[in-house]
């Protein structure tokens, strides 16, 4: 089964747009196994724990306390998830 994952891989390449697509529907469909993909594209560093939280529709503090209960190690904060975080609470604040 590892070619249809090369084969998505290519067609990603060439037409993102589609796998936008297919990864909305997994989320529709089966949010589990969505989930299972974000989770597993942070623990492996390609996505920020911003950008995770916010695929699936969380704070950063929800994401990461969800992350903590499941043992999942929390990443050191890249600049962006800083910059996220700060953003967020100047928008609090007005």
């Amino acid at each position: 089964m590892i070619w249809v994952i090369d084969e998505l891989k290519k067609i990603g390449e060439i037409q993102p747009e589609v796998i936008s697509s297919l990864l909305g529907e997994i989320r529709e469909s089966n949010p589990d196994l969505y989930k299972s993909i974000i989770v597993g594209a942070y623990v492996d560093g390609r996505i920020s724990l911003s950008e995770a939280a916010e695929l699936l529709g969380v704070t950063r503090i929800e994401f990461q306390r969800e992350l903590k209960e499941k043992g999942i190690p929390i990443r050191m904060s890249s600049k962006e998830d800083v910059m996220a975080e700060a953003e967020a609470v100047k928008l609090g604040e007005e």
